[in-house]
């Protein structure tokens, strides 16, 4: 039998007292409908005789649910006004809260400091759930809330084996098609600029460029691969490495639309047309996409729905605790524009 570390009786303890499981009560303490009342009575008998305080009625009064939820982002104020992926995010969400009496609120956590004060503030039962997106891998926040039993969704996963909900595109099979598509229209020494390879998200877009390489060729030689971190200064850096490295190269495949729009201010820099003498395929099919010279063929990912549905699968599991876990995928697909 689960023991909180204060000293309480807990949501199990209730639930094995009553017979019942551990959803059951949940139902029972946030008033959910679903429930009979025999078994309303039960759970109500068993919270008496241990002196249960659920959290969620210690936190208001009456018992209510504090109608808010966060979406926290790890990252920096310029990367986050700098991308359209945050933006569509956040649009993706609104619309999945709208229907709801849930307010929104917007964290961005740059250091531990905050980190810590966003955990201070979990723990204090402020908020009935959290989305999480552009996680590290060696990101602790999913886990820390998972230990308060804080319902959180994230948006991408740290790793193939996340034990928390998540909503992710098909990195891997969107960066192959990618490759595949350079690869058909004859392109034959192809290059990549990856995104931070602490992030699952990068490892995935980088596996897909691998195996579709792979499938003309032995594989890549790291020469061919050229590390940045989804910003545009890194793609201006990352395709000024790749030429210096391979002169020769006739086609790259960035790891974001923003790091594309390096590549091509580089290209072009340095005397290249784009497609003509250098092929350029991104990855988000963001707004911007639509707004290079030439507009850029692009992996589309679908980053509002997937605000979306990280909304819906958020809110099922507020409103049952006991939900398993999910884990959400959604198809991505090539845009092709002039760029290559």
């Amino acid at each position: 039998m689960t023991k909180s570390r204060t000293g309480q009786p807990t949501l199990e303890e209730v639930a094995a007292l009553a017979g019942v499981g551990r959803g059951t009560v949940s139902r029972v303490v946030n008033n959910s409908p679903g429930v009979k009342d025999t078994t309303r009575h039960l759970v109500e008998q068993a919270i008496a005789q241990l002196g249960y305080i659920p959290n969620r009625a210690a936190r208001a009064l009456a018992g209510s649910r504090t109608d808010a939820v966060a979406l926290v982002i790890p990252e920096t104020e310029k990367r986050f006004f700098a991308e359209p992926y945050f933006s569509e995010i956040v649009h993706g969400v609104g619309d999945g809260l709208a229907d709801t009496e849930l307010q929104l609120l917007l964290t961005l956590v740059r250091t531990e400091k905050e980190r810590q004060r966003f955990l201070q503030y979990a723990r204090a039962r402020r908020i009935d759930g959290v989305l999480l997106v552009s996680v590290h891998d060696s990101d602790p926040l999913p886990d820390l809330l998972a230990e308060m039993e804080i319902p959180t969704v994230l948006g991408g996963r740290r790793s193939g084996e996340e034990p928390v909900s998540y909503v992710d595109s098909d990195n891997v099979g969107g960066a192959r098609t990618a490759v595949r598509h350079l690869s058909s229209s004859g392109r034959r020494a192809i290059a990549t600029i990856t995104g931070p390879l602490d992030m699952y998200v990068a490892q995935c877009r980088l596996r897909g460029y691998q195996e579709a390489v792979r499938e003309h060729a032995t594989g890549p030689a790291p020469s061919w691969i050229a590390h940045g971190d989804f910003t545009e200064e890194s793609g201006r850096r990352a395709m000024a490495e790749l030429l210096r490295r391979h002169p020769d190269l006739d086609a790259v495949f960035a790891a974001s639309d923003l790091m594309a729009v390096g590549a091509l201010h580089t290209l072009r820099a340095a005397g290249r047309r784009v497609p003509e003498d250098v092929a350029v395929v991104g990855f988000d099919d963001s707004p911007l996409a639509r707004h290079t010279d030439p507009q850029l063929t692009s992996v589309r990912q679908p980053v509002e729905e997937m605000g979306r549905t990280m909304a819906r699968v958020l809110l099922e599991t507020i409103n049952d605790t006991s939900a398993a876990w999910q884990h959400v995928v959604l198809r991505t697909e090539l845009v092709r524009r002039a760029s290559g």
